[in-house]
């Protein structure tokens, strides 16, 4: 056995010390978190002791950082599908600006439920509805996660999370003949404002917390 392959991917091991730097969290810290001790990550890192990350703390890492584990060393598929839970809500009233768009955490997605949607990592968040204009389908505090590779919509439609100036909000859309069309389904929501249609991601999968 070389050097190299006796100790943890080099690239793995800078991955780590990028995303600390740019958290501003030092390894001790990061070490301390994860329930070892302060010198732990520290030697991961600049040693490649241990070889590799322990499953349970690649998970905790991945899972503050906001990042799918497989930037972490985990194999492709392996591990659930970690998705970004951001605080703009995609208005089904009034809208919200996209400039309140803030990362609050993330959501672990079965893996075999993001193939069957077709996401990919690093391609989809998750958003919250507020508002009525989607009613029934639709209803405040829905979360909603949104495919962003999909962001050409057919002339039968589907809901998509769409800007129209520096509103955003969910919608159906489709295409027509002199681009795209988006409505709301509640008959009483009021009229869209007026502006180009920037389509940001498709609805894939809701989410809905029991009565």
């Amino acid at each position: 056995m070389t050097m190299m392959q006796g100790m943890a991917d080099p690239d793995i091991r800078m991955v780590l010390q990028e995303l600390a730097n740019g958290a501003g969290v030092s390894l001790a810290a990061l070490s301390r978190m994860i329930g070892r001790n302060d010198a732990y990550l520290q030697q991961f890192v600049q040693r490649g002791t241990p070889r590799v990350l322990a499953e349970g703390d690649r998970r905790q890492l991945a899972e503050f950082f906001g990042v799918p584990e497989t930037r972490l060393g985990a194999a492709p598929g392996g591990g659930p599908m970690l998705v970004p839970r951001l605080s703009v809500a995609a208005s089904a009233g009034p809208g919200a600006t996209v400039d309140g768009e803030v990362m609050l955490g993330v959501e672990a997605i079965d893996r075999g439920l993001a193939r069957r949607l077709g996401l990919r990592d690093g391609a989809a968040s998750v958003i919250r509805v507020r508002g009525d204009s989607m009613a029934p389908g639709l209803v405040e505090g829905d979360h909603l996660v949104v495919d962003q590779d999909d962001m050409r919509p057919t002339v039968r439609g589907g809901l998509y999370v769409i800007r129209i100036g520096d509103v955003l909000m969910v919608k159906r859309v489709r295409a027509g003949e002199a681009g795209l069309i988006a409505t709301s389904d509640n008959p009483a929501a009021p009229p869209l404002p007026d502006g180009p249609i920037v389509v940001i991601g498709r609805v894939v999968w809701q989410m809905r917390m029991p009565s």
